[in-house]
């Protein structure tokens, strides 16, 4: 059982995010606390300049009301915070300052993105000064994708 977790809940489907809230509910101690963390990547000037100046304060106001409501309707205490940055750094502070003895997050399916800047999951794992429980369900893709590997067999 763990006293402190930060869970890391980012833009992808609602089904992942309860997923990964109810395991820390089930990992948590009596008395422990739970962290949703979610990051609103900050974008480069030249990108910003077609975008309403409120972007990024609605963007955090939205996520924040988002993950309030979802763990309200799931009955599960935590503490919901949402910051600007690169996502790893945001979880990796995030875990540090509240001293977490586990990060939870999931994977997903890689894009061209993950090759060239690395994927989130990576740096939080070599990084993390805590344990990382790593949510690797695997979309119905890649479920038939194996399938059809072991009937090739």
């Amino acid at each position: 059982m763990y006293r402190t977790i930060v869970c890391a809940i980012g833009n992808g489907p609602r089904e992942t995010a309860e997923r990964i809230l109810n395991r820390a509910a089930g990992l948590l101690d009596k008395d422990g606390s739970i962290f949703v963390i979610h990051a609103v990547e900050t974008m480069p000037h030249y990108m910003t300049t077609s975008l309403p100046e409120d972007f990024e304060t609605a963007a955090i106001k939205d996520a924040e009301e988002k993950l309030t409501l979802l763990c309200r309707q799931m009955k599960i205490p935590a503490v919901v915070e949402v910051h600007t940055g690169s996502a790893a750094r945001v979880l990796l502070a995030a875990a540090r300052e509240k001293q977490a003895d586990l990060i939870i997050l999931s994977t997903h399916v890689a894009d061209i993105t993950d090759y060239i800047f690395g994927a989130v999951v990576d740096r939080v794992v070599r990084h993390a000064k805590c344990s990382v429980l790593v949510d690797r369900k695997q979309s119905p893709v890649h479920k038939l994708s194996r399938a059809v590997e072991t009937a090739a067999r």
